[in-house]
């Protein structure tokens, strides 16, 4: 029996000696590279964290301490250490989540995968514990240097230092590509000076003496009070000259570090100071994403940081695609855009990568502007940018919309900004579960004044609808997609005057019964939809709208014409297109029945795309079944009745 199998909880971890968490840290590894090699997931990130979660479970006591995951996508090891050694089915419908999730394990406390809230659930744990008198519980949050650029951290830091009886305890894992610990005889000396005076400094009888002398100097008159202030100036900056305390020692959170986050013993030492010292406190472990994995750390452009099925020996995709993605078509057409208008200004949160604009930042470097996990900054220096002259374009997934939604209404939209909002990974996205699936943009963006919403189809439209929202200059505009695949063209076979196109026309077009109003993504399943229906004696029109804020009059046209309308979409149903549908064709005296087909208002948990559509019934065969039942009268909405006909409820009328 290895070594990993004997852990079945936490607290296993503390009878464990010195050479066995070596040998345990190493299994760990082999196993995370061997599971998620055949599963896909987060890799890199979660072998840089084994040596820093042993020591945080050794240290503290979960769940009775809380340990919170910024963005959860490093927590497989925790998941590993707390009896989940089942990998088989990672990220897969009915397996593990790919993040902490409270229907695993009581050691599990955030779900969501958004960075930067650690440190504000840190924040109001900590505050409830001390509230409710539990002073022998702790708080700890295990975050990256990445979620640093997040706002929202900083806003928690400064509450968190403003209360020194708080059990809070931060732990950097800083793994940032331009920092790397230090290495060298003289390094290795200056670094177990360090920790020697760390633990002067988080010893409570230091504090005490250090309050004491400070009351006593500024108690002592105009004189004393000039002491202490040149004397603490002068401990801090030679502070600041040994091992930087950053913000945090200004906010006044105790900074312990830097330390090697992956030697153990190191490690473990650093987290017993901070919780003897009974305040917040921060630990600042510098790691290596990928530790451990050769592959993973010759991959310059993000060691690993999530990954497909791939070989274990070698790290190389086991299978690829030779279909071109949404992200990769967004990608060249941005690019090609800013190789022609000057004006063009492109923005990230930290995923210039997975968001496609590698390309125009190779080009044009200087217009590529990458913020860091902060969207909401992101959005309102894009309206700055609009009122400078330029014309940005926000391009974020579309679940990380949701972070921005003031700015959006308040600093674009108010000032009719002309800004060009992109979305990636609109709709369900499939593995990597609720708080990443894009499904509440489109409700979101309904309610935002003189805001223009395209839903492009396929790769085509994709680059015409990009174009188009570049020349809109008085307000916001998105541009939404799905994740993975681009698919077939699905050509119109005609364009309305308001750039609607007409997909298909099935049957007697003289009295059509459906209209199928498809957006984005949905077109195939439309079109199947369509077939299916037709089949049956059914008549059908296909639609796709292209922009669906503002709703095209030719929609309501066509929608008075038919005897019910079914509008197709991969958003959530509650304030979606389909409902923005219904208020446009009653504001217009149109009452054909409508039937609003999407996604439930519910947390949907992680399988494929197509595996979480079947669960909540977005299915041609479903789809199909349910428009026909309304057609002939068996199920609600029910069609407007063929002419001359007035059926009761129930009764099947001959097609």
């Amino acid at each position: 029996m290895s070594l990993l199998e004997t852990i079945k909880k936490p607290g296993d971890l503390r009878a464990l000696t010195p050479e066995q968490l070596t040998e345990l840290a190493t299994e760990i590894r082999a196993f995370l590279i061997a599971n998620v090699a055949r599963t896909g997931g987060h890799l890199g990130p979660n072998l840089g964290v084994v040596e820093l979660t042993l020591a945080i479970h050794r240290v503290f006591e979960s769940p009775k301490d809380s340990i919170v995951f910024d963005t959860g996508h490093q927590s497989y090891v925790h998941k590993l250490v707390t009896g989940r050694q089942d990998f088989k089915t990672l990220r897969q419908q009915g397996g593990l989540s790919g993040y902490p999730d409270r229907g695993e394990s009581e050691h599990d406390i955030v779900e969501s995968s958004h960075a930067s809230s650690s440190l504000s659930w840190v924040d109001g744990i900590s505050r409830a514990n001390k509230l409710r008198r539990l002073d022998d519980r702790y708080a700890v949050a295990l975050v990256g240097d990445g979620a640093l650029t997040g706002g929202m951290a900083w806003e928690a830091a400064n509450n968190i230092a403003g209360d020194k009886d708080r059990k809070a305890i931060i732990v950097v894992n800083d793994n940032g590509r331009s920092y790397a610990p230090t290495i060298g005889g003289l390094a290795n000396q200056l670094s177990g000076l360090r920790q020697q005076l760390d633990k002067v400094r988080t010893h409570p009888a230091y504090e005490n003496a250090m309050d004491k002398l400070k009351d006593k100097l500024k108690d002592s008159g105009p004189v004393g009070s000039f002491t202490y202030k040149s004397l603490h100036a002068t401990k801090k900056g030679i502070k600041d000259w040994w091992a930087p305390q950053g913000l945090f020692e200004d906010l006044g959170i105790k900074y312990i570090g830097p330390i090697d986050g992956h030697n153990l013993a190191a490690v473990e030492e650093a987290l017993q100071q901070a919780k003897q010292y009974g305040g917040p406190v921060l630990v600042h472990a510098l790691t290596e994403k990928g530790h451990g994995y050769a592959p993973a750390l010759a991959d310059e452009a993000d060691q690993f940081h999530a990954v497909g099925v791939i070989d274990p020996t070698t790290g190389k995709p086991i299978s690829t695609s030779s279909a071109q993605s949404w992200t990769s078509v967004f990608g060249e057409e941005i690019a090609k855009i800013a190789d022609e208008r000057e004006d063009v200004v492109a923005i990230t949160g930290a995923m210039l990568l997975p968001v496609g604009l590698q390309k125009m930042a190779e080009a044009h470097p200087e217009r590529v502007i990458d913020v860091g996990i902060a969207e909401q900054h992101a959005m309102t220096t894009a309206a700055g940018l609009a009122f400078g002259g330029l014309h940005p374009v926000v391009c974020v997934y579309a679940t990380f919309l949701n972070r921005a939604f003031d700015q959006l209404l308040m600093d674009v939209a108010l000032h009719k900004a002309g800004v060009t909002i992109v979305l990636d990974r609109a709709g369900v996205t499939g593995p990597d579960g609720p708080s990443h699936h894009g499904m509440w943009d489109m409700a979101l963006t309904q309610i935002v004044p003189n805001l223009r919403l395209a839903a492009p189809r396929d790769a085509t439209r994709l680059r015409e609808e990009l174009r188009e929202s570049m020349d809109v200059k008085d307000a916001p505009t998105v541009v939404r997609f799905s994740k993975g695949s681009v698919g077939e063209e699905v050509e119109a076979i005609d364009r309305l005057p308001d750039g609607v196109d007409v997909l298909a026309r099935l049957g007697d077009r003289a009295a059509p019964d459906v209209l199928i109003i498809s957006v984005g993504a949905m077109s195939e399943l439309s079109l199947d939809v369509a077939q299916r229906l037709n089949s049956q004696g059914v008549s059908v029109t296909v639609i796709d709208p292209r922009w669906v804020l503002p709703m095209p009059q030719s929609v309501i046209s066509l929608a008075a014409r038919h005897r019910i309308v079914v509008c197709i979409e991969d958003g959530v149903r509650a304030g979606g297109v389909g409902s923005r549908l219904r208020t446009e064709m009653r504001a217009a005296g149109v009452d054909t029945a409508l039937n609003e087909v999407g996604l439930p208002t519910e947390f949907l948990t992680h399988g494929s795309r197509d595996q979480v559509l079947e669960r909540v019934g977005l299915t041609a065969q479903q789809v199909a079944r349910d428009t026909l039942a309304q057609v002939l009268g068996t199920k609600v909405p029910f069609a407007r009745p063929l002419p001359g006909q007035e059926l009761p409820t129930g009764q099947i009328p001959k097609l």
